[in-house]
């Protein structure tokens, strides 16, 4: 979901590469030599690299939601489950000590990611990568550490997550405003990250309900939890018409940036499945007339967002064709072809259960291997370009042209 093709200037997560210093001029002192610069291996890793930790988990968590759905089973699914989920838990671990390393000693690359329009939107995939994580947890790494453990460390997550959710939704949006210099016409599917977290968490929530105490805790929980899928819904709904504009406007995204059509399909399948949790867990928490109400709105709600889901899906994977017939390299924003897929499974399999309808059930089955295709390739892909170097390079920017009149009918 972040990228470093390398000839791409419109990639999603291209670093600023810092300016070298110029040959003094006559009677002025040369510049004080810095040193070796420490941990050169991580200077340009950026928050994009979470997206690998959410990329992983959602493969464990969509596999997890489809028994009692499928109208089959699928030997030794769940052992496979916890076995990603594991990988994506020491995932996590790895990206978060690398990341602290860099903020460490590239403080200065730090505060250009962070001030990097096409950038900085990535701080959110931490706060997912995070949740994404704790889901699993709940539900398939207690086969392994226990319910109690797998309890605690769920809160643990959820709460980290929830809050830097919620500081990455209030915090980028406010940098855009203010501090970043935003183009026109640049409006970018990436714009979505900093603002889905929350509906992440609205999701995670249901999961933590039934370990509270009956009454006021698990009331305040749920209504929270509907609170956060309001925050990340309405501000989608405030993005998505400036991506589609951009579209229509100014033709398809650089070749290199357009997995991240994919991203669209994030809130939009985490919103099906946020509400149709809540409603598995409504009666637990609140009075029968309400219950029957939030179950009714898992059915309203979700089936025409799956829908729309569904046409995005189409309309992103003709454009995907598009670009690989134009010579789309490997990036890092192969991997929004993930997490976004992998919340239209726990959708599709929500509504399933809700509605009982066979179409649904297929339709996440059918969803699940197309998430495993795109895990495969983009993990084998991005093992290759860590053992390369190429991956934690430092980009090259291609001289900016001016968009070409013809660029919609190439």
């Amino acid at each position: 979901m972040g990228a470093v093709a390398r000839p791409q200037s419109g990639d999603m997560a291209t670093a600023v590469r810092p300016s070298s210093s110029s040959s003094p001029h006559p009677g002025t002192a040369p510049a004080p030599d810095p040193g070796p610069v420490r941990a050169p291996s991580l200077r340009h890793l950026g928050p994009n690299w979470y997206a690998t930790v959410m990329g992983t988990a959602i493969v464990a968590n969509a596999g997890a939601a489809l028994p009692g759905v499928l109208p089959f089973g699928v030997p030794g699914l769940r052992t496979a489950c916890t076995a990603v989920w594991a990988l994506s838990a020491a995932l996590l671990a790895v990206v978060l000590t690398a990341r602290a390393g860099h903020l460490v000693h590239h403080r200065d690359q730090a505060r250009a990611h962070l001030h990097d329009p096409s950038v900085a939107p990535f701080y959110g995939c931490l706060a997912m990568a995070l949740l994404a994580v704790g889901i699993g947890t709940l539900t398939v790494g207690a086969d392994v550490i226990g319910e109690g453990p797998a309890t605690a460390a769920a809160a643990v997550l959820y709460l980290a997550g929830t809050v830097i959710g919620l500081a990455s939704s209030v915090a980028i949006p406010y940098l855009m405003v203010v501090r970043h210099e935003v183009r026109p016409g640049s409006a970018s599917p990436v714009w979505l990250l900093p603002v889905v977290p929350p509906m992440v968490s609205a999701a995670f929530g249901p999961l933590l309900i039934p370990q509270l105490p009956a009454g006021q805790w698990r009331e305040s929980l749920l209504l929270t939890s509907y609170a956060l899928f309001g925050v990340s819904l309405l501000a989608t709904l405030v993005i998505l018409p400036a991506v589609f504009a951009r579209l229509v406007h100014h033709g398809p995204l650089p070749v290199a940036l357009t997995p991240a059509l994919f991203l669209v399909l994030g809130p939009l399948g985490q919103s099906t499945t946020a509400v149709g949790k809540l409603a598995d867990v409504a009666p637990q928490a609140v009075p029968a007339p309400y219950a029957s109400g939030f179950a009714a709105f898992a059915v309203v709600y979700g089936v025409p967002v799956m829908g729309f889901a569904l046409l995005w899906l189409a309309l992103a994977g003709m454009m995907t064709v598009r670009a690989v017939r134009a010579g789309m390299p490997f990036a890092m924003t192969w991997w929004a072809f993930t997490f976004p897929v992998g919340t239209c499974v726990t959708g599709a399999a929500s509504l399933a259960a809700h509605t009982r309808l066979a179409a649904f059930a297929w339709l996440a089955g059918g969803l699940y291997v197309l998430l495993l295709a795109a895990w495969a390739v983009a993990s084998v892909c991005t093992v290759r370009g860590l053992v390369s170097k190429e991956l934690l390079a430092a980009p090259r920017r291609a001289p900016r042209a001016p968009r070409p009149a013809t660029a919609r009918t190439r």
